[in-house]
């Protein structure tokens, strides 16, 4: 159980740290894929232009793992735009509940939990985008071998997401060969890049069957151990949610390598630091928590991801739309979910996942070396008023890596409002999304449109002289 104290920030950063389906489906790939297909979706009262997927892509026979997955079509031209994979994290948190549903997906949950409206900003006008639960365990995912739930880690995660998209590619060969990204966020900071390693090894071993990889983008993503802790602390004090005493004891109390196992004097000054912090949602800071949520504090601990847009509609209960909805069986028959692996009760995210991490490593950053050298376009992407994994952990760990500068920092613009600052590196491109929180597309969707935009054609972010020049 997490304790219900500011350490939440600390225990959720290190506990990052740590059938029948088969038979029924059709051999012919095309056949499968038509299978697939979603022709209508329980609440949604308008129609679309594009065609959307959803089911299971077995990754492991002799196991029995099959990852669930919603597949969304270009809202026009689909055969011309790139492919997109997204994935959020936890680990244990589902992608279709929180990048399909409340961020980059076409259909979002009204409050009620039982109808949809049509996101102007979903990322399928400018890609198709899938999305998949993965792990196993996570979302409508599952293995028939029960010991899979409590064995997952990230080098596990890596290899079966690779499995499920040579597979999947079998079911779309449309898209063999097609320029393909992967995005997330969060603990996607670590599945992201792992994957993406994976992905250059494996078309390195074999030269048939190679996925195009072309890059990856993460957003708040959890990355160096001792960089993400550091700028926790730097970012609450720079805020003004911690007094200067507690940061100092922070630092000096609450030792950054291995920072694994927490001193009695480093919990006495977390302690002091909940406090201070007071009642917000440290995902997003400067927006109101759920209502739902406000007086059980130990849930919000267990969140992975909470926010909600920003705007005169605001709703930060958005995950509590999500549940109701992906509860209905009307729903799930119409994702076409396997009635007899079904979970009794969808969540947005397994506590039994999270819990039973087996492995991960302290950092990515050897992963991001390798992978700038061989020549993938990367971006890391932060909300800046997220205090779980703040801007000011990304920027730590980039400015570690010590790659040159190729176009210093300056902001960037949309409609002619600076939408956040950008760094060029040689081999990465860092961009800051101005009043986002934890989960970007979902504060602020129109600039996170933006972001991928330019991030998809390999163009620097907009500055004021484009703008008056267009």
């Amino acid at each position: 159980m997490f304790k219900p104290r500011w350490a939440f920030v600390l225990t959720i950063l290190l506990n990052l740290h740590l059938g029948s389906v088969f038979a029924t489906i059709p051999t012919d790939p095309l056949v499968q894929q038509q299978s697939d297909r979603v022709l209508r979706l329980p609440g949604q009262n308008f129609n679309v232009s594009f065609a959307h997927y959803a089911g299971y892509v077995n990754v492991n026979e002799e196991a029995g793992r099959a990852l669930f997955y919603w597949f969304v079509e270009a809202a026009e031209d689909p055969a011309s735009k790139p492919l997109v994979l997204w994935l959020n994290g936890g680990p244990g948190c589902s992608s279709i509940a929180y990048g399909m549903a409340e961020e980059v997906g076409p259909f979002h949950i009204h409050a009620d939990g039982k109808t949809l409206y049509l996101n102007p900003y979903s990322w399928n006008q400018v890609a198709n985008i899938l999305f998949i639960d993965s792990p196993v365990g996570v979302g409508f995912s599952y293995s028939n071998t029960s010991s899979d739930l409590l064995s997952n880690g990230d080098k596990r995660t890596a290899k079966d997401s690779l499995a499920f998209l040579l597979k999947w590619l079998e079911r779309f060969p449309q898209y063999i060969g097609r320029e393909f990204y992967i995005t997330g966020e969060s603990y996607g900071g670590h599945y992201v890049p792992q994957l993406s390693q994976a992905i250059v090894k494996y078309n390195l071993a074999t030269k048939e069957n190679s996925i195009n990889l072309k890059g990856y983008m993460v957003g708040n993503a959890l990355t160096d151990d001792y960089h993400d802790h550091l700028g926790v602390f730097q970012f609450m004090w720079s805020a003004g949610l911690i007094s200067d005493q507690t940061y100092k004891a922070l630092n000096l109390f609450c030792d950054f390598q291995p920072f694994i196992h927490t001193s009695n004097s480093c919990d006495s000054i977390l302690d002091i630091a909940s406090a201070e912090l007071g009642n917000i949602d440290p995902y997003s800071i400067y927006t109101p928590s759920c209502p739902a949520n406000v007086s059980q504090s130990n849930r919000l601990l267990k969140r992975m991801h909470v926010a909600g847009r920003i705007n005169e509609k605001y709703d930060p209960c958005t995950e509590e739309h999500s549940v109701v909805y992906f509860n209905l069986p009307e729903v799930q028959k119409a994702l076409h979910v396997d009635r007899n692996h079904a979970p009794s009760k969808w969540t947005t995210c397994s506590e039994v996942v999270h819990a039973t991490w087996k492995d991960s490593p302290r950092t990515v950053l050897d992963v991001y070396r390798e992978l700038i050298i061989s020549g993938l376009r990367i971006w890391m992407f932060s909300g800046d008023t997220d205090a779980v994994i703040p801007v000011t952990s990304t920027r730590y760990s980039i400015d570690s890596l010590k790659l040159p500068t190729v176009k210093p920092w300056r902001p960037w613009y949309d409609d002619g409002q600076v939408g956040g600052w950008t760094q060029e590196y040689a081999g990465l491109t860092f961009v800051s999304v101005r009043g986002a929180g934890h989960e970007v597309p979902l504060h602020r969707p129109k600039l996170a449109l933006a972001l991928i935009i330019n991030f998809l054609s390999g163009s620097s972010m907009p500055s004021a002289q484009l703008l008056s020049d267009s």
